[in-house]
């Protein structure tokens, strides 16, 4: 009688459901929540400068023109910084690109570790000068985020040429 019961019940709520909805609104429900799922992927990405660490309470030492620079960690291009901007602003002519990878590196001269944001400047063909490659944190296509081997102005405002990258400290990490 108990499972009588039961088997009753569950054919009843699932008429109620089947009543209440269609196909479409199934397939439309399933592609929304698709979606959203291929969407989160992008959700650690760094998007505009809203976190922005003013640079001047940092105590820094070393050349930021020099690969060995501690903010250099896992940048990967030319210094902006020999091509007429600084280690965090675009030279003239070039803007920021809205997206970027994200590294974490040591300062030296306080010991702590910094989450920096590496920003392609695009608009104008590449600036040839102070190449570096340094990896520390790099991780395959896979994880976009956390690559420093896209061009990342694909995804700015229009299909700009990559000129050079910035490396700007976003926040201590803890």
């Amino acid at each position: 009688m108990t499972i009588r019961w039961f088997d009753e019940a569950t054919q009843l709520l699932t008429r109620r459901v089947a009543r209440g909805t269609s196909r479409r609104g199934f397939l439309g429900g399933l592609g929304t929540l698709l979606v959203g799922a291929g969407a989160t992927t992008l959700l650690p990405v760094f998007r505009g400068d809203a976190f922005a660490q003013s640079s001047a309470a940092l105590q820094e030492s070393g050349d930021p023109n020099s690969c060995e620079y501690w903010r250099h960690c896992a940048i990967d291009g030319f210094l902006c910084g020999c091509c007429g901007g600084t280690s965090s602003s675009c030279p003239p002519g070039t803007v920021r690109s809205d997206i970027t990878w994200i590294g974490t590196c040591r300062n030296p001269t306080d010991g702590k570790d910094y989450v920096i944001s590496y920003n392609d400047c695009c608009g104008k063909s590449n600036c040839g000068r102070c190449v570096c490659q340094r990896d520390q944190g790099d991780t395959p296509l896979y994880r976009p985020q956390s690559s420093n081997d896209l061009n990342w102005c694909s995804g700015s405002q229009a299909d700009m040429p990559y000129h050079c990258s910035l490396s700007v400290v976003i926040g201590v990490k803890e």
